[in-house]
């Protein structure tokens, strides 16, 4: 599970820089590789919000080692 969650966390960076280009630079970079509303935009957005998901799981691996 562990290696699981590591390629979670890197597409859920990946995730996070877009927006933040999005948020600083009005460029979304995600759109600008593979097209506005592409196929293949939105299974990129669906791998990263699924990976965000998978994320949560970190919060509650730190609480119970504590």
């Amino acid at each position: 599970m562990e290696t699981l969650q590591k390629i979670c966390l890197v597409l859920t960076i990946i995730g996070a820089v877009n927006w933040g280009l999005i948020g600083l630079l009005n460029f979304n970079l995600v759109d600008t590789i593979f097209g506005v509303g592409s196929m293949l935009t939105r299974i990129v957005y669906s791998i990263v919000g699924i990976a965000g998901l998978i994320n949560i799981g970190l919060l509650f691996v730190h609480l119970e080692t504590k």
